[in-house]
Parts: C-alpha cells; sequence; structure tokens
C-alpha cells in the first residue's frame, strides 16, 4: 500500500511530506541537507524548545495577540513534547547550517500539527494553526535557539553538580580512611619525602571542590537570555507587552531565575557564557584525568609496580594473560577527558567564528556542549560508583617502599646541612643501609634527637595546618 502523502510549501517551492507525520516541509528538507552525525537534537534540548514557545504563546495570547482557542492549544502541544512525547518527529540533525533554523521549524511544524489535531483538523492545514505565524509569533530562530541551549546547559549542569558532589564526598571520605597510612610522596616520579595517603585523597577533593566553584559561577552566566531580541536585538515583530513579559513567564515555565539580556544585541550575536561553561568542563576533566593517572600509578602491579593501592577488579583485563586485571575505570575517565578537550576547540573556535550580529555556528557548539557535560556526568558516576569507593590501601606495601626509600634525608638538612645529606642519600643507595643507620654510624646526630626528627608521621604534618580530612 502506498504511503499517504500530502503537499507542503515553503519560499523553495512544494515537496511531498508523509501525511502523518508532525513534521513539516522545513524539517523535512533539513533533514536531506544534513545527513552529518546521524544523531538527532539532544531530547533536553527540543524539550526546552517546547518550554519557549508554550512561554510565547501564553505571553501573546495574553498581549490580545494570539487567539485564546490558539494559545491553548499550541500550549497542550507543547506540554505533550516536554513530556517526551513526539520524539521520532524532531528529524533534523544535530549539527545543521542556518544557524538552528532547521531546528527551530521542525519544532514549529511539529507542534502546529499536534495543536490542529486538538482543533479538529488535518495535519498540514497550516490556515488553522500555522508554525511561522502562530508558533513563532513573536520569536526569532535567534533568540529561541540560544535561550533553549542555555536552559539545556542548566538542566544538563544540575546532573553533573550532584555527580561531583557524590564523588567529593567519597574522596573524603577515602582521605579520612587513609589518614593513618604513611607512604613516600613522589616528584617526577622520583621519591620525595613521606607523606599520608590520605593527604593524596584530601588534595583530590579539594580539586573537585574547586571544580565545582567554578561551574557553578560560570552557570549563572546562563540565566541571562535574549528573549524578546527577535532576528538581532531590536525586538522587531514583538509587542510591548510581549517584550517585557516573555523572560518572565519563560522563568516561571522553566524554573529557572532567568532576566532578559540588558543589551539584546550583545546576547544574540555572542557566545562567551557557552565557551566559559566548556572551559569549565574541560579544566574538570583534565583534573580528573590527572587523578586517574594517579591512581594507575599507585594501583600498578600489582607485584612488579608501585603497588601502594588495590582498585577493584571490573572485568578481565586481557584476552591472552590469564588473571590479568587492567585499571579500566580510570583508562575510561581519561578517554572521556581527551574527549571534552577536543569538544573545548571546537567550541572555542565555533563561537570565534561569529559574524555581524549573529553566530551561525551555535548548533556545532551546542552539540558539542551537550556532550561534554553528558558524557563528563557519566564518567564521573562510574569513577565514583565503580573505582573510588572500592579502593583499598596496600599498608605494608607504603612502609616497605618508604623504609627503602632515602627521602627521609630532607628532614636531616636543617642539622646536618644539605651535603652532607646528599651523601648519606648516596652511600645509602649505593650500600643498602638505611640512612638512620648511616648517620648514627657517623656519629651525625643522637639516636634519640634522630628519631623526633625522622619519624615520618611528624614529617607529614611539618609547617602544615594540622587538621584533620573531612568527611564530605
Amino acid at each position: 500500500m502506498t504511503e499517504y502523502m500530502r503537499l507542503e510549501s515553503d519560499s523553495i517551492g512544494e515537496m511531498e511530506v508523509p501525511g502523518e507525520a508532525y513534521y513539516g516541509v522545513q524539517a523535512l528538507r533539513a533533514n536531506e541537507n544534513f545527513p552529518i552525525t546521524g544523531n538527532s537534537l539532544h531530547p533536553d534540548f527540543i524539550k526546552n524548545m517546547a518550554r519557549i514557545k508554550r512561554a510565547a504563546a501564553i505571553t501573546n495570547m495574553r498581549a490580545g495577540r494570539l487567539k485564546p482557542e490558539i494559545a491553548n492549544a499550541i500550549e497542550s502541544a507543547c506540554n505533550e513534547v516536554v513530556c517526551g512525547m513526539f520524539a521520532s518527529e524532531f528529524i533534523v540533525d544535530g549539527i545543521q547550517g542556518g544557524a538552528g533554523t532547521s531546528a527551530n521549524m521542525n519544532m514549529n511544524e511539529v507542534i502546529a500539527n499536534r495543536a490542529i489535531e486538538m482543533l479538529c483538523g488535518k495535519k498540514g492545514d497550516y490556515s488553522i494553526v500555522h508554525p511561522n505565524d502562530h508558533v513563532n509569533m513573536a520569536q526569532s530562530t535567534n533568540d529561541v535557539i540560544p535561550t533553549a541551549g542555555k536552559l539545556t546547559v542548566l538542566d544538563l549542569l544540575k546532573k553533573l553538580e550532584k555527580s561531583l558532589k557524590k564523588l567529593d564526598s567519597a574522596l573524603y571520605k577515602k582521605a579520612d580512611e587513609f589518614d593513618g597510612v604513611i607512604k613516600i610522596g613522589r616528584t617526577q616520579l622520583e621519591d620525595a619525602v613521606p607523606m599520608r595517603l590520605g593527604q593524596s585523597f584530601h588534595a583530590y577533593a579539594t580539586m573537585i571542590e574547586r571544580d565545582m566553584d567554578r561551574i557553578e559561577k560560570a552557570k549563572k552566566e546562563m540565566y541571562t537570555v535574549n528573549m524578546g531580541a527577535t532576528a538581532i536585538g531590536t525586538g522587531i515583530n514583538t509587542s510591548e507587552y510581549y517584550f517585557d513579559h516573555i523572560v518572565p513567564t519563560l522563568a516561571r515555565v522553566s524554573g529557572y531565575p532567568l532576566v532578559q539580556a540588558d543589551d539584546l544585541f550583545d546576547a544574540t550575536e555572542n557566545l562567551d557564557g557557552f565557551v566559559r561553561v566548556s572551559s569549565c568542563l574541560k579544566a574538570c576533566a583534565v583534573n580528573l584525568s590527572k587523578m586517574c593517572n594517579d591512581l594507575r600509578i599507585l594501583a600498578s602491579g600489582p607485584k612488579a609496580g608501585f603497588g601502594e593501592i588495590t582498585l577493584p577488579a571490573m572485568q578481565n583485563g586481557s584476552s591472552i594473560m590469564p588473571g590479568k586485571v587492567n585499571p579500566v575505570i580510570p583508562e575510561v575517565v581519561s578517554q572521556v577527558a581527551f574527549h571534552i578537550i577536543g569538544h573545548d576547540v571546537t567550541i572555542t573556535m565555533a563561537a570565534e567564528a561569529g559574524q555581524m550580529e549573529l553566530n551561525a555556528f551555535e548548533p556545532v557548539v551546542f552539540y558539542n556542549l551537550f556532550d561534554s557535560i553528558s558524557t563528563l556526568t557519566h564518567a564521573v558516576d562510574t569513577l565514583t560508583d565503580n573505582c573510588i569507593i572500592g579502593i583499598t590501601a596496600n599498608e605494608e606495601r607504603c612502609q616497605k617502599l618508604l623504609d627503602a626509600s632515602v627521602g627521609i634525608t630532607t628532614a636531616l638538612c636543617p642539622y646536618i646541612g644539605y651535603k652532607k645529606a646528599a651523601s648519606l642519600a648516596k652511600e645509602s643507595l649505593r650500600t643498602g643501609v638505611p640512612v638512620k643507620k648511616l648517620v648514627l654510624k657517623h656519629g651525625l646526630m643522637k639516636e634519640k634527637q634522630l628519631d623526633v626528627v625522622l619519624d615520618p608521621y611528624a614529617m607529614t604534618e611539618a609547617a602544615t595546618k594540622k587538621s584533620k580530612a573531612k568527611v564530605g
């Protein structure tokens, strides 16, 4: 049986559209023009476009420009989209030409056709509800798309912040658990001075807190939107009521404390706020990857490496070497970091490449930014649940490596001088005799004083603020 088709037209010409489709001719053209990633618009981005259309319909109705029955049908259709209905009708690729016009029109057509149905009409009869004249009333792609982008960033950052807080808490708990484990610290992968394993995890937790603070500050820029700007910032085609009330209405619809930008031209053409968010994500990813590098080194072995900690065994590590277990969770986190760093370059260049009163490259900015937030969230979740929580300390191994190290000679410098301490370190490495025995052998210090100076735990607190690692 031949599928029923309906004929639609736009400024390019006529085109057949599947009769049962909620999308229309403009979305279908975009679907054919942009077979780029194979991925449609982000689900949260779709929901936020629908929230904007709902807020616009409410505001235009109150302004007396949209008939109540049409506004109510549009609002009901928007609510259905927000609830996840008609997901398959959004057929435009996530990366597209036209600054997001295709995404905006895909939404306008779906909402219009669903509203038409609610008013007992037939899909495609835009004399009842028109995608441009009614659904897109007093709007432009150029204020809808960046605003939807900001709302989506806010939605996604909520999940990331929750995941980072859980990771931070897990790290603080490990810091407390490992507070009494003394080990040798390392600089440039060479023996340095004694420290506590808990201090390493406390440092990771402090780092994550700093990342959360950066994200929180960057997130606030997302509350300033350019709704009402329409095409370039002049507010052309808006009513005075709509211009003054669209952002407060959208704030109520979205649940975010949105404010209208003071300079709508700036808010329409410049994307530096998204660059800042991306930069914070990159910094967080870099920090996480550095921490995972440390974890892999500390857990290396289990016999021929550092072996100071043990990571949870998650899966077989080799198809040929029996019993091998790899640090797969830290490995995947680092790969996500590389991925996000690449996205940040793309976002930076796309923001830089805007011209005049509009940046045409918002689609690739959002495609990459949304992916950065989502993949980072998932990476943090698996790092916390499948790695950090299950890490155990190998205290005997830590003590053995500490005892074999000459790093403690640093503590002798104030008493015997750097040159003599260096000589003792070399002699210990050459002969295998512990530093402490060599000090006594050469009569450089009294044993009682030496016991105090070379107390490893005391060395971990020297000249530092003595505070126990807190539990988050």
